[in-house]
């Protein structure tokens, strides 16, 4: 009975067990990210090599496999497992995510009605999820993959973009607890601690762009990357220049060079990321021909459908820093007003007390919105959404779909998308440090 109040309620007390002063926003958080865990692990699954091979072994299973008598091959295995159902899954998880972003629009508080879905219902929400997706492979191919693919273009730009804000807001709480800890006491070692991984960041970063200019460019070609590289080495070293100007210390003494060299580092990986998925193999000694043994100066095969390497090291990459950001996007509580307000969400994060114990004895967590939200509903949902995309980008290699060949390629669309949400995600962190200068009257605190 404690069981069913807990999934069907609309009091969460999922955490409860092994976190008893959570708070309702921060469980609600956490449950929708397992959801998005849930569907990106099904999502590899499907992907890894081999698999369509292993689902023809079943006997009447798969279209075209060995049938067992009095029964028909009902499934069509080259959709559900390969990029195709990559697409399809994480179509069904946008979907979802969606469809609550516009149910939960200007949610002010948990009286309101819609947040009693928003923090309970679990079982109900996860049979939607299970039935938008099954739906989902039922989507006739035609031209979906190509219009879905430039959806995700479009939606992981913007991902990467809340992606380095989440890093910003990261490394401005970090620095601010590990100042706030020396200033206390032990003041060598917590500022030691801090320069060890400024320089580390700094040293990774530039190594990176010193490897990047002799793998990733060739004396008389790969004109784009020798662009790409320069330019963000050069960004790079003009934010960590402002971060220190002594004008800027003064309106924002929490900036420093610490928040600096994460970005840098983030930039030149996305750098990377960007550059693995140009078309010219001669610009891209990526894992992709080491795999599949093919020499780097020999074209990409594209006859041969699904040949392709899915999982290579900017990929892993990729999903590691997506993890950490949903993770951190889940449970952050930061008192950087800039960041709160680029990402809806407000200062600290309520009370958090002691779980209360029912009349059913089941644990539930802290109501701490019920006089104002920590969060924006709606725009955690279309993270999340966005989060869907992305991840479909990623584990597909932001290679792009051809309907005449049933291939899948690298394209430039891929490239400049990554290489400008770097450039736009730099602008935005200059303007964190330059809009206390150029508004004095406006509270940046």
């Amino acid at each position: 009975m404690g069981l069913a109040s807990c999934l069907c309620g609309s009091a969460p007390c999922l955490l409860c067990g092994c976190c008893p002063s959570s708070r309702n926003s921060t469980v609600t958080r956490l449950v929708f990210s397992f959801f998005l865990l849930l569907g990106t692990l099904v999502s590899v699954i499907m992907i890894l090599p081999g698999m369509e091979a292993q689902l023809q072994k079943i006997p009447g299973f798969c279209q075209g496999a060995s049938t067992i008598p009095g029964m028909e091959n009902q499934f069509n295995c080259d959709v559900i497992v390969g990029y195709k159902s990559v697409y399809r899954m994480c179509f069904a998880m946008t979907c979802f995510f969606f469809l609550f972003s516009a149910i939960m629009v200007r949610v002010q508080s948990s009286k309101d009605p819609r947040a009693a879905i928003q923090n309970g219902f679990w079982f109900f929400k996860f049979l939607i999820l299970v039935g938008i997706t099954v739906g989902a492979f039922f989507i006739p191919d035609g031209t979906f993959h190509t219009v879905w693919f430039y959806f995700g273009v479009v939606g992981s730009f913007i991902f990467i973009v809340i992606q380095l804000i989440l890093l910003i807001d990261f490394a401005h709480s970090w620095n601010k607890i590990w100042v706030g800890n020396a200033e206390e006491g032990n003041s060598k070692c917590w500022f030691a601690g801090l320069l060890s991984f400024t320089f580390l960041h700094y040293a990774l970063a530039f190594t990176s762009g010193v490897l990047f200019y002799i793998y990733y460019t060739q004396p008389n070609d790969c004109t784009e990357h020798k662009v790409f590289i320069s330019l963000n080495l050069i960004f790079s070293v003009i934010i960590s220049i402002v971060s220190i100007l002594p004008k800027v210390q003064e309106a924002q003494p929490q900036s420093g060079l610490l928040q600096a060299s994460l970005i840098s580092l983030y930039t030149m990986y996305v750098t990377w990321s960007a550059m693995t998925n140009n078309p010219n193999r001669k610009c891209n000694p990526s894992l992709l021909s080491l795999v599949s043994n093919v020499s780097s100066s020999e074209p990409t095969p594209t006859s041969a459908p699904g040949q392709v390497q899915w999982w290579d090291a900017q990929s892993i990459v990729g999903l590691v820093i997506f993890l950490f950001c949903t993770l951190y996007a889940s449970i952050r509580s930061s008192s950087n007003t800039q960041v709160n307000k680029l990402m809806q969400t407000e200062e600290g994060g309520g009370y958090g007390g002691e779980g209360k114990v029912g009349e059913d004895g089941v644990r539930r967590a802290v109501d701490n919105e019920e006089e104002g939200v920590t969060y924006s509903y709606s725009f955690f949902h279309f993270h999340l959404c966005l989060a869907s995309l992305y991840i479909m980008m990623t584990l597909t290699n932001w290679y792009q779909p051809d309907t005449t060949t049933q291939a899948m390629q690298s394209s430039m669309p891929a490239v400049w998308v990554k290489i400008s949400s770097s450039w736009l995600g730099l602008g935005l962190y200059l303007w964190t440090l330059l809009a206390p200068l150029m508004f004095p009257d406006r509270d940046f605190s």
